[in-house]
């Protein structure tokens, strides 16, 4: 394995990391932001009050994006299951 393949699976690895972080991420700051406005717009400092939004927004991200998300996932594990003969010799 030369030090070339390695770097090449971890950038993968990394790739593979950042698109399965970001829509859950991204929706969860979103709301977080518009929750926050609303607090500030109301004066409402109830830290608990983001939290029933910020989880039910995730549940229906993870819903929507769940299978693409699976996929991705499974098609770098394959891959690199794949490429572990040629890794070898």
């Amino acid at each position: 394995m030369t030090p070339e393949s390695v770097i090449t699976l971890g950038h993968r690895a990394l790739e593979v990391t950042v698109l399965l972080t970001a829509p859950m991420l991204g929706s969860a700051l979103a709301i977080g932001l518009l929750i926050g406005l609303i607090q500030a717009a109301t004066q409402i400092n109830e830290q608990t009050l983001s939290f029933v939004p910020k989880l039910l927004v995730l549940v229906m991200v993870l819903f929507m994006v769940g299978p693409w998300m699976l996929q991705l996932i499974m098609d770098f594990a394959i891959t690199t299951i794949r490429s572990i003969p040629g890794a070898i010799g």
